[in-house]
């Protein structure tokens, strides 16, 4: 057994080599996590329709003209005349329609829709849209929509109390929507690709070029990326194999991204992320919270027996200071974790990390970027 270990370590080694496993450590991540193909993109579509079906939580026609409107037209298509006629109906709604195009999305192809209404409907939970086209920018159809929505929240209303959850006027019709037109392009027409970092910088831009270089070398002996600035590098395919492979085989191989030192601070939630390459130079930090009370009262002001005086009320105002945690302490980290270890060995609040990380930046002291959301 222990001769059989032996053996099968290096060989369960190479395998997990050979699959890109055992590159996966620390901050090694795929070429195609962390890039995108140049030009290779979705495409917005937008419409407009009804959704019809709706258990009396639809648009009231009289608060919103344009579902009646919406309303007669379908219905003149369809050879049914209700222009003179006074609709009640509260079974519709006028809704919006939004899908995201995938690239290379043939005809025939479904996608996700997300419905949301536009009128006063309550709730959009058991209709169902009516066939709706789909156009891009350019004005042109793309896809045509229709199908059950699918309602996450709910809403119920009586005299006197309402409850709702979620966001019942918003729904998604999963493959609601039928691509009718195909976006021109194909990659195998192109012989140089380019690649677009989605967090731009210039050491990640190198050393996504360095790697790909070094696979190309060995597999196809020539050098085939080339780093242009902070965000792309281009790719010289070679000519025997497709575009498609060729970026499969870029896409699994790993490299460690770079970034600049950042810290990101939201202010309305108490929120702080700090970068692994954040430093702050020893400075001498002290924080107190200070706490001001203002309580109102009031005092009855009685007159002496027999005297002309009245009785009269009194304002009287208690104002109380209370400052802690008002102590000194020397901070300073060349790392992550020697800079977290001391904020909290300051036992500070999030509101207080947050003033101390701002003051720190003041002073010069803190080596990095600060986001302020």
């Amino acid at each position: 057994m222990i001769r059989f270990l032996k053996y099968a370590a290096p060989i369960l080694l190479a395998l997990l080599a050979g699959s890109g496993l055992a590159h996966a450590k620390g901050g090694m991540t795929r070429i195609k996590d962390i890039t995108a193909v140049q030009g290779v993109r979705a495409n917005q579509l937008i419409g407009y329709g009804l959704v019809v079906g709706l258990n009396g939580t639809g648009d009231s026609l009289r608060n919103s003209p344009f579902t009646e409107q919406s309303l007669q037209s379908m219905l003149d298509q369809m050879g049914v005349n209700i222009r003179s006629a006074n609709s009640r109906t509260r079974n519709i709604a006028a809704v919006l329609i939004t899908a995201d195009l995938p690239p290379y999305a043939g005809a025939g192809a479904r996608i996700d829709v997300t419905v949301s209404s536009l009128g006063d409907a309550t709730s959009l939970a058991g209709g169902s849209l009516v066939m709706t086209p789909l156009s891009g920018a350019d004005a042109a159809i793309y896809a045509v929509a229709q199908g059950p929505v699918a309602v996450s929240g709910f809403g119920v209303q009586g005299n006197a109390e309402s409850v709702s959850q979620n966001v019942p006027t918003t729904g998604r019709i999963p493959n609601g929507a039928l691509v009718e037109r195909e976006v021109a392009g194909t990659l195998d027409d192109e012989a140089v690709l380019v690649l677009e970092l989605r967090n731009p910088d210039f050491s990640t831009a190198v050393r996504v070029a360095d790697t790909i270089n070094a696979f190309t070398s060995e597999k196809y002996g020539r050098r085939t990326a080339r780093e242009h600035d902070l965000r792309t590098i281009s790719l010289e395919r070679p000519h025997n194999v497709t575009a498609a492979r060729f970026l499969a085989e870029v896409g699994e191989l790993y490299t460690e991204p770079d970034g600049p030192a950042r810290v990101v601070i939201d202010e309305r939630t108490g929120t702080v992320v700090i970068g692994r390459d954040v430093q702050i130079a020893t400075v001498a930090v002290s924080h107190g919270s200070l706490t001001v009370r203002i309580t109102e009262g009031a005092q009855v002001s009685q007159p002496e027996p027999f005297s002309d005086g009245e009785t009269v009320v009194v304002p009287e105002s208690v104002i109380s200071v209370n400052q802690e945690g008002a102590n000194l302490a020397i901070m300073g980290g060349t790392n992550l974790e020697t800079l977290v270890r001391g904020l909290n060995m300051m036992g500070l609040k999030p509101t207080g990390i947050i003033a101390i990380l701002q003051a720190i930046k003041t002073s010069g002291a803190l080596q990095a970027e600060l986001v302020v959301q």
